[in-house]
């Protein structure tokens, strides 16, 4: 499982999972949510991923280190602040959140599938190596963060 880690981009991943909600959201029954601000609550959470995602993109490039999430280990500063004191892992948090809101859009249970296998591909195949290498890069700082922040929420 080792050659899984660090291989897909986030982006792709969540793209995958949308494809796979998209599917088995025609595969099986819709839910008819009887509230008509579905549309406007299935934008209102993608939007708010998406500033959760753009949030931690900015806060990477303001202390200039890298955004590649394929390459942790040249990340050359430790991001602790603004989006980083309530999640460790933003951009994640962000795709979900889109991935929540194409949930509500499509309207069918099945649908929810994909956020929960995005949260479970990208905490094993990503978030553990990326945690891994922030380790061996900044040791004690990393831990003491990593006691004070939750993964994701």
């Amino acid at each position: 499982m080792k050659a899984l880690e660090l291989k897909l981009p986030p982006p792709l991943v969540a793209a995958l999972a949308a494809l796979l909600m998209w599917v088995v959201a025609r595969q099986g029954p819709l839910l008819e949510l009887a509230f008509p601000m579905r549309l406007s609550l299935a934008i209102l959470v993608a939007l708010a991923g998406l500033a959760v995602a753009v949030a931690g993109v900015m806060s990477f490039h303001r202390v200039e280190t890298t955004v590649n999430p394929l390459t942790p280990e040249k990340s050359s500063a430790l991001v602790s602040s603004g989006i980083y004191r309530i999640s460790r892992n933003p951009m994640y948090l962000g795709l979900l959140l889109v991935l929540l809101g194409w949930a509500l859009w499509l309207s069918a249970p099945w649908a929810l599938v994909g956020p929960v296998l995005f949260v479970a591909w990208i905490t094993r195949f990503q978030i553990i190596p990326e945690e891994r290498a922030l380790l061996a890069r900044f040791g004690p700082e990393f831990e003491i963060y990593c006691r004070r922040v939750r993964r994701w929420l």
